[in-house]
């Protein structure tokens, strides 16, 4: 039987090329729709939006926080896709007394494309895998940053406000940009505040579709305490999905960079 070695290091086991899949992962969920594996995949989260004909119709086994156990037993997966960040270690680990669970750690392009290849080992989609990740390096070759580097912050949560630090994603496609996290300094996705944000002398402020749904109210709310601060909403899924809406990305952050440009 195969052996796979997953992001945290940990080996699994498949019976064979994987037939009943669970993902517990959005971007994940996206990226296994686009190998081509719509009859393999059997369960996806409440969170799995795309693609949509998937999200009105494949069986869902809660959040990516909250994973329903009996429907996932129900469903009796021969691999589950899960996420060190974005899933319940707790829950990973009670999933992998069961069945085989292949876990990734996403921080860097790297990481993505790591990711990618190997999902398509695991799937027998390795050819498109790695047809995807040509794809993904070739479209990041064309993105054409700021010069010089722009002081900017990203919000993805009010109530309270919290930004990114430098060990996650985000902050890798902000510096893909030329977009310097005036939050470099710190780790994660620590909360901050307005007066933080105002010494932080940010000139471009990015508020996230999600997780927050930030809208422009919220913009307008921001603005009266940042009176020199271009605003703008972005679009979170392009960065922090480290699927293949990685295809889609440079092209959004080349649009967004050419606003900076005109402002």
């Amino acid at each position: 039987m195969p052996s796979f070695t997953d992001q945290l290091n940990r080996t699994i086991t498949l019976p064979g090329i994987p037939q009943r899949i669970i993902s517990l992962v959005p971007s994940q969920t996206e990226l296994l729709a686009s190998l081509g594996l719509d009859e393999e995949v059997v369960g996806i989260t409440k969170f799995c939006v795309h693609p949509g004909h998937w999200f009105r119709s494949k069986k869902r086994v809660g959040g990516t926080k909250k994973v329903h156990m009996d429907v996932v037993h129900e469903l009796q997966p021969d691999l589950i896709i899960a996420n060190k960040e974005e899933n319940v270690r707790e829950q990973v680990e009670e999933l992998a007394r069961h069945y085989p669970v292949w876990v990734s750690d996403v921080n860097t392009l790297g990481d993505a494309l790591g990711m990618i290849r190997a999902l398509g080992d695991m799937t027998n989609t390795a050819a498109k895998a790695a047809a995807t990740t040509h794809h993904i390096e070739a479209a990041f070759s064309q993105i054409t940053p700021v010069q010089p580097a722009v002081r900017t912050a990203y919000l993805i949560w009010k109530d309270p406000y919290m930004t990114i630090g430098n060990d996650t994603f985000i902050h890798q496609m902000l510096l893909r940009c030329g977009l310097q996290n005036v939050f470099e300094h710190q780790t994660r996705y620590p909360a901050i505040t307005v007066d933080q944000l105002q010494t932080a002398n940010c000139k471009l402020l990015l508020l996230s579709s999600e997780p927050y749904p930030f809208k422009q109210q919220h913009i307008d709310e921001l603005q009266q305490y940042l009176p020199h601060t271009l605003i703008l909403l972005a679009d979170g899924e392009m960065f922090s999905w480290y699927g293949s809406r990685l295809l889609q990305a440079p092209g959004y952050f080349n649009e967004l960079l050419n606003k900076l440009k005109i402002s």
